[in-house]
């Protein structure tokens, strides 16, 4: 398919990330994608994306994506040296996914919804991100912990993952 069209945080480094994304374009993409090669591919609902970073059904119930010390699975802004790093450079999760906590958000499917009984503004046509970025603190990049962001934004911390049918 050739390259998704970015700007990257990290130039020369072609085993980084896909980052400053916006959904809007991530939505383009995957229709292309899915043309070409035959095959449905999409965004991941919100829960699928925390069922597979807290590691399915062989969980072990880490705060973070594959262990409790962010160090060893994640990219934030105490080791990063504020850019992206090539996918898979820290441990993976229970099984096998590698930086769902850290390096970049990642696009969700769903429309974000403030939890009941959450104080989280509402954001009308905001999507979800999670996971956390390079760009966070530690305690921001539980596999828990999720944001929200404008379809049309390609936020310098935004990337994805791509889910297929």
């Amino acid at each position: 398919m050739g390259g998704f069209p970015k700007e990257p945080g990290n130039p020369g480094c072609d085993q980084c990330p896909v980052e400053r994304v916006s959904w809007n374009d991530i939505q383009d993409f995957l229709k292309k994608a899915s043309a070409k090669y035959g095959k449905r591919y999409r965004l991941p609902t919100e829960a699928e994306w925390e069922y597979a970073a807290r590691g399915g059904n062989r969980s072990n119930g880490h705060a973070y994506s594959g262990s409790n010390s962010p160090g060893s699975v994640a990219w934030y802004d105490a080791n990063s040296g504020s850019k992206t790093h090539p996918v898979g450079g820290k441990t993976a999760n229970e099984l096998g996914i590698h930086d769902m906590s850290g390096n970049v958000l990642e696009w969700c499917a769903d429309l974000w919804k403030a939890y009941p009984g959450c104080t989280a503004s509402e954001c009308k046509d905001c999507r979800v991100l999670r996971g956390g970025s390079w760009f966070l603190e530690a305690a921001r990049l539980r596999s828990a912990d999720r944001y929200s962001g404008i379809p049309a934004s390609g936020g310098i911390f935004s990337g994805f993952r791509v889910a297929q049918d």
